[in-house]
């Protein structure tokens, strides 16, 4: 079966790991992604139903916005993909315009440039909330027509949300399936990881969703969440049943050498 790519370039997306997270995945009428990031799982999956949150408002504007005005959306943002908007200075304007920018709709088509045009697509913003990532030097940046289709396509059965991890899952219904990506965990005690927003994800944090995962659980919704291997999150995560991915993924640290890192899925499941 054809793998469907999001349109968005994205840090830890897991596009690599579809295959992992759809054997584990329980069945249910609505699946609840309560960290949707690029949509991955969202695109290769077919429940009836979606609740898709981030806590990146500019995400979840992009996606409704894409869902609702698709035709005209891939009109005005294809008109940036040109020989002349590929370039720093152009870039660097874009990007000043963005940040400044109030409207709803010019403020997703230029998301779109910047994640397709900015360094490796990542998402980062200042502590005044200024998108910052430096332009990304790309001979020609690929503008994901047919994937932007077959998301408005896949988006009609899903509402989008801008609201934390903590309020999605405690609002889940029965019959829901909660999938949570959560920004990785630390691969040691001292490794830093920043966040893709401006909060970070802290270890607090990635307790909490454990924990939340096991009142679900007890409430008979299951939940699947996706981390690190680490001795941490076999701790976090020892109410669930455990699955060590062998699908590797390459994380650079010091900005040397590449390390291979496992991936862990813990799956709340209901018996």
């Amino acid at each position: 079966m054809k793998k469907n790519r999001a349109f968005l370039k994205w840090a830890g997306g897991k596009y690599p790991l579809l295959d992992d997270i759809k054997k584990y995945l329980p069945e249910g009428d609505c699946l609840i992604e309560p960290f949707v990031g690029a949509g991955s799982v969202f695109l290769n999956t077919d429940y009836s139903r979606y609740i898709l949150a981030d806590i990146n408002s500019d995400l979840i504007n992009l996606y409704n916005i894409v869902k609702a005005r698709t035709d005209e959306y891939v009109q005005e943002a294809r008109s940036l993909f040109t020989p002349e908007c590929n370039d720093g200075e152009a870039f660097y304007r874009f990007r000043i315009e963005f940040n400044q920018c109030k409207d709803a709709f010019r403020r997703a088509v230029l998301f779109l440039y910047l994640n397709r045009h900015c360094y490796n697509g990542l998402c980062r913003y200042n502590l005044r909330g200024e998108f910052n990532v430096p332009f990304g030097r790309y001979s020609k940046p690929y503008f994901p027509e047919e994937e932007l289709y077959h998301f408005a396509e896949q988006a009609q059965h899903a509402t989008f949300v801008c609201q934390s991890y903590d309020v999605s899952m405690m609002d889940a219904a029965a019959g829901s399936v909660v999938y949570c990506d959560p920004p990785y965990a630390p691969l040691s005690a001292t490794a830093n990881f920043t966040a893709y927003h401006t909060d970070s994800f802290s270890i607090v944090q990635q307790r909490h969703l454990a924990a939340l995962a096991e009142s679900l659980q007890e409430n008979r919704i299951p939940v699947l969440i996706s981390n690190h291997d680490t001795e941490l999150t076999r701790i976090w995560y020892q109410q669930a049943k455990l699955h060590k991915l062998q699908v590797r993924r390459s994380i650079s640290r010091n900005g040397g050498t590449r390390n291979k890192v496992d991936e862990l899925l813990a799956l709340y499941g209901v018996a």
